[in-house]
């Protein structure tokens, strides 16, 4: 008579700290990545395992995951032998970043165009008002933000996922020299803010040409302003 071999019942205290460990990291990635989009850790800055488990009350494991991450995503550098850097763009890399956000904007726009809800128009519209309020003071690290947001709002209301998450890449990437210039190009404000508003009302009379024009040449002009700026040469081609 043969008897069933029973199977050892797994762990659940080792599967909740796998869980554990895995929501720690990817928290520890969230907030590096704020900290770095933001500027409040600069390009260039070396980056500690300790300290920064120790700022985020977290151990060196979630951390050591986040660096990983962000360096794929690339956020950060790793160098062998050196340790860990937030990365810095160069103006070549810089100009390659404009080209693929140019045609990845065109397209958020002609599908916004197409999907976009009138609420999602409302809120476009207000942080468009809000530039309004910001260029009289011409603070460019403000500016910089609701930039942010009005982008990063137009690309949700694609409603194209793979298009989103390729667009943040992008941009995230490329924001980590703009930081560094942002503000060089205070003057170009307001007529940033009137593109701005054109793109918007593109968008919301569901003219798609239109709003992937718009999108497309905005980017194309923004790059052209911060060459300007810093007084470089254009790209050729």
């Amino acid at each position: 008579m043969s008897t069933a071999t029973s199977k050892r019942p797994a762990d659940p205290s080792s599967a909740i700290e796998m869980l554990r460990e895995h929501s720690l990291a990817t928290l520890a990635q969230q907030e590096l990545e704020r900290r770095i989009i933001s500027g409040e850790i600069s390009a260039g800055t070396k980056l500690n395992e300790v300290d920064i488990a120790s700022a985020l009350g977290v151990s060196r494991g979630p951390v050591r995951e986040a660096f990983s991450a962000l360096a794929q995503a690339g956020l950060l550098r790793v160098e062998k032998n050196r340790g860990v850097f937030v990365r810095q763009v160069s103006l070549e890399e810089a100009n390659e970043f404009y080209e693929v956000r140019a045609a990845l904007e065109g397209l958020i726009g002609k599908l916004a165009a197409r999907r976009i809800a009138i609420d999602e128009i409302e809120q476009l519209r207000a942080v468009v008002r809000r530039m309004h309020v910001t260029q009289k003071s011409r603070r460019a690290d403000e500016y910089f933000i609701l930039n942010v947001e009005f982008h990063d709002l137009l690309a949700r209301a694609a409603r194209n996922n793979a298009l989103l998450a390729n667009y943040r890449g992008v941009v995230n990437q490329l924001d980590l020299y703009r930081r560094a210039t942002i503000s060089r190009g205070q003057e170009n404000i307001p007529q940033s803010t009137q593109e701005h508003e054109a793109i918007v009302e593109a968008v919301a009379a569901r003219d798609e040409q239109r709003a992937e024009a718009l999108l497309t040449e905005h980017v194309l002009v923004s790059r052209a302003r911060l060459h300007a700026a810093l007084g470089l040469a254009g790209p050729k081609g």
